[in-house]
């Protein structure tokens, strides 16, 4: 069982999913993004949540069940937050100052 895949992706306001015939399509503010699923997996649209399952018990369909959820999820991420990348400094020696925008 693929603890990634059980997860259900919960989907934030102004943030659309449709899916239809193995096609997902992600709609919002930043932007519509569209993938298809493979085979070996099924998703569906229930309330404010995205299940992702296997179609069946082979070891296929399970490996594919967590890319599949991971994919998806990454969509909705996209299209609502969009990508951020923050800095951590830790440590002794790293000097940084913020000068204006740079």
């Amino acid at each position: 069982m693929s603890r990634i895949g059980k997860k259900p992706i919960g989907i934030p306001d102004k943030v659309e999913v449709k899916i239809a015939d193995g096609v997902v399509t992600v709609k919002g503010t930043k932007g519509t993004l569209t993938s298809k699923l493979n085979d070996n997996v099924v998703a569906s649209v229930e309330g404010k949540q995205v299940i992702v399952k296997p179609k069946n018990e082979t070891t296929e369909a399970k490996s594919q069940w967590g890319t599949a959820r991971t994919q998806v999820n990454n969509m909705v991420v996209g299209v609502s937050t969009g990508f951020v990348k923050s800095l951590e400094f830790n440590g002794v020696g790293y000097k940084a100052a913020v000068s204006g925008s740079t």
